[in-house]
């Protein structure tokens, strides 16, 4: 029997995938993080499937949940929000399983910052003037940082940031990223993206304290900060992928031949 880790989505029902809604509808025991995911993604689940909510659960308490129907021969479902790779606490439960022998897969979801661009009608990575994307958090009450994956440091690469679970640290972001993005550069706040209160605010680096503080957000907010973000508004180059002029294998250059029914 299998431990299936599920990527959720960030919080509509509908933006699961279709192999982890088969999977949630195939498992005897349902365990899912509650607070962010919503209850009607592990309504799927078996009419007669144990479920539980592993919001007031610790580690030893999930794995021993997984533990007892293993042997009894049951499938699980272990449900995350947005997709399980990021900040969703799973290497250490896939190393507790290792240690028990007990078989897992993944099946990846929609990130909250790919969900939060959907909702926002945005490209991340524009021609020009940025291509590369970033997803950090920064240190507050959980594990410190990585050497080198501070704020200052990253914000030397002038990239796209999407900082996770650090709603509560703006006065940092602001400290730390206006020296290379500048007080004026974009950000935009995504609040519980894909829920039926979901909310965005567009502010600076000089503004988005007040801005989030009169909002009174607190938690499930995703922030990004860019020049990517309003770069539809200012103008940018298009792109060489459908380039008249760029030739790739799939396009040759077309000639000028009037003969050529290409030209």
């Amino acid at each position: 029997m299998t431990v299936h880790f599920i990527g959720a989505g960030p919080g509509d029902p509908d933006l699961i995938t279709v192999r982890g809604l088969r999977l949630i509808k195939s498992c005897a025991l349902c365990l899912y993080a509650g607070s962010l995911v919503p209850q009607a993604v592990v309504a799927e689940a078996p009419n007669d499937a144990r479920i539980l909510d592993t919001a007031a659960m610790t580690l030893d308490d999930i794995i021993a949940e997984m533990e007892i129907a293993h042997k009894a021969g049951k499938d699980i479902a272990r449900v995350h929000s947005g997709d399980p790779s990021l900040y969703g606490a799973v290497a250490e439960q896939i190393r507790r399983l290792r240690a028990l022998d007990i078989p897992y897969d993944i099946t990846p979801g929609v990130s909250a910052y790919a969900a939060a661009a959907a909702a926002l009608g945005i490209e991340l990575t524009i021609p020009e003037i940025s291509q590369t994307l970033i997803l950090t958090r920064t240190a507050m009450k959980s594990s410190s940082m990585p050497e080198g994956e501070d704020l200052t440091s990253l914000g030397r690469t002038g990239a796209t940031l999407a900082i996770h679970l650090s709603v509560r640290n703006l006065r940092a972001i602001e400290r730390e990223l206006t020296p290379f993005y500048g007080a004026d550069c974009p950000v935009i706040v995504a609040y519980r993206v894909g829920w039926p209160d979901e909310a965005f605010l567009h502010a600076t680096l000089s503004t988005v304290r007040a801005a989030v503080t009169a909002a009174k957000i607190t938690r499930t907010a995703l922030i990004f900060v860019g020049k990517a973000l309003t770069a539809d508004q200012d103008g940018f180059r298009d792109s060489a992928l459908y380039d008249a002029e760029h030739a790739h294998i799939l396009r040759p250059v077309r000639g000028n031949n009037p003969a050529d029914p290409a030209a």
